[in-house]
């Protein structure tokens, strides 16, 4: 079976061969900025699909520009980035994990894109194809059906282990994140009113809460090895955080309900 002229073989080892080499090249990079051991990607494996599928992307589609450089370039840009923004929403909108920013940079969309990494995704392209794809598509077709389809159905299964243990993971500690963020406005909403000292019973609700919230974010801590190796370079999507305006909006209302109701309670003056 093919697509687009290339046997659907070859082009899932191409996939598995890219995500490898884009896990190597980004944890070397990302151990050099951070002067440490900095495994990247969120599978188990040391693979990262987003570069698989993005070489795919760039063998299937970009090689018709071939002939015109500044074009491929450009539709090199745009496609690349389009796709890194697209893992970008969807992961952050399935997991409510943020697991790249590019806030700190100038020129950048919500974070999830930004110029430089852009114009640097047009580069790796034109090294791919021009470069490094013709000496690999050289060793991967001639060599022998059977021995491709063995290779093949090898790492399809691990692929698939992984990526199944992973979404599991991924699912567990979306459903913490949530938690521990609804627990977190609910207790700074409650010391805010604690501090106020406008009743007992509101000091009592915030040791609760301080026993539930620690114990969710101990739980999230020792969940798995992966993740605590991993879980702390990201960040949580904005959805999940409680902007102090609105705690101390709540704290406000709350404060005011309470007097009212003190205010009600108190007996009339004689």
């Amino acid at each position: 079976m093919n697509l687009l002229e290339h046997p659907i073989t070859d082009l899932f080892l191409y996939f598995i061969l890219y995500s490898f080499l884009g896990w190597v090249m980004e944890t070397c990079y990302c151990s050099i900025v951070e002067r440490k051991v900095a495994l990247r990607g969120f599978l188990y494996g040391p693979i990262c699909p987003i570069y698989g599928i993005g070489a795919l992307l760039m063998i299937l589609f970009f090689t018709p520009f071939k002939h015109n450089l500044a074009l491929f370039y450009m539709v090199s840009v745009i496609v690349m980035s389009g796709w890194e923004y697209f893992v970008g929403w969807l992961m952050e909108v399935t997991t409510h994990v943020k697991y790249w920013d590019y806030s700190q940079f100038r020129f950048h969309l919500k974070g999830r894109i930004c110029l430089w990494v852009a114009l640097v995704w047009g580069l790796l392209s034109y090294l791919i194809i021009f470069w490094v794809h013709p000496p690999i598509q050289a060793l991967v077709q001639p060599a022998p059906l059977h021995i491709k389809y063995i290779i093949a159905s090898i790492l399809l299964v691990l692929f698939m282990v992984d990526a199944v243990l992973t979404i599991r993971n991924l699912a567990l500690v979306s459903n913490l994140v949530v938690a521990i963020s609804a627990l977190s406005g609910k207790l700074q909403c409650q010391l805010s009113l604690g501090r106020a000292e406008l009743n007992d019973k509101l000091e009592e609700s915030a040791t609760s809460l301080r026993r539930r919230y620690s114990a969710e974010i101990a739980k999230l801590e020792k969940y798995s090895r992966h993740f605590r190796r991993r879980f702390a370079d990201f960040s949580i999507n904005r959805l999940y955080q409680v902007p102090i305006e609105d705690i101390r909006a709540a704290a406000e209302a709350s404060r005011k309900g309470l007097k009212k109701q003190r205010s009600k309670s108190k007996p009339p003056k004689s």
